[in-house]
């Protein structure tokens, strides 16, 4: 199982390293194919004043740091086609921000790399449009059939992260999550679905009593991964602090997570 864990964005190089000494079990742990993800810059803020974090280099050396010490595998986020060489010599995941999971530059960028490409779907998106996103990378990179087997070959995944309900709210339709997984391997992000988009006064806001259940029901449906935002005080954290989860109730979840896998094919 890929699970994907860190911070939203790097807020220091202590908490930075912090958590990421929290979540060495997972990456000991033989059932867990495990990235380490945090944000070097948050581009998409709702607000200029919010914290956006270290910026490009600085970011990328303290991910460095954390990647030389504990071994972990590493995603980031890459907003801008002229990031995604310079992220590419550190980290083994780009990412393509949902908001940006249309960009034909930003996805043929990353293509053209030699790493993994993660492409989140979009908040307004159809799940089955996102086929023509991961074909953008496919083709780049030489493939032409675009299916799981192709995309799993050529190292392209999509992330469901919820769709835009109404203003200020996002909900899960776990249909995505089969209709997607038809074309690509799917990452499901427990932490970004229970977001409230602007839901807080100039800064989004959170319901994170549903990460769990939500998680459960992804893994019930079959996923390839998780990915979840955590923090070892998310009323302290710099960003989505309401919908990030607390590192020990990762436990709980990841916990539940294998119990329903091992149900389902007992």
């Amino acid at each position: 199982m890929i699970l994907i864990a860190g911070p939203c964005v790097i807020e220091s190089r202590e908490n930075l390293f912090k958590i990421a000494e929290r979540l060495r079990e997972y990456h000991e742990n033989k059932k867990i194919d495990f990235y380490f993800k945090a944000s070097f810059d948050k581009a998409n803020r709702t607000s200029l004043e919010s914290f956006r974090g270290p910026g490009l280099q600085e970011g990328l050396n303290m991910l460095k740091e954390v990647q030389d010490k504990f071994g972990y595998k590493l995603l980031t986020d890459v907003h801008e086609c002229w990031q995604v060489e310079e992220v590419a010599k550190v980290v083994d995941v780009l990412q393509i921000p949902a908001f940006l999971c249309r960009q034909t530059d930003l996805l043929v960028s990353a293509a053209k790399t030699d790493k993994v490409v993660n492409i989140k779907k979009g908040q307004f998106m159809n799940p089955e449009d996102m086929a023509y996103s991961v074909g953008k990378v496919l083709k780049t990179r030489g493939v032409n059939k675009i299916s799981y087997e192709t995309s799993k070959e050529a190292n392209v995944w999509l992330t469901e992260r919820g769709s835009s309900f109404g203003y200020g709210n996002l909900v899960v339709d776990m249909r995505s999550l089969s209709i997607m997984r038809k074309f690509a391997p799917v990452i499901f992000d427990a932490t970004h679905s229970v977001q409230m988009p602007g839901g807080a006064g100039g800064k989004s806001g959170g319901k994170r009593e549903f990460v769990a259940p939500l998680s459960r029901a992804a893994a019930a449906v079959g996923v390839d991964g998780f990915f979840f935002e955590t923090h070892f005080d998310p009323s302290v954290a710099l960003s989505d602090g309401a919908n990030m989860l607390k590192l020990e109730d990762l436990k709980k979840c990841i916990k539940d997570i294998f119990a329903i896998k091992e149900a389902l094919t007992s």
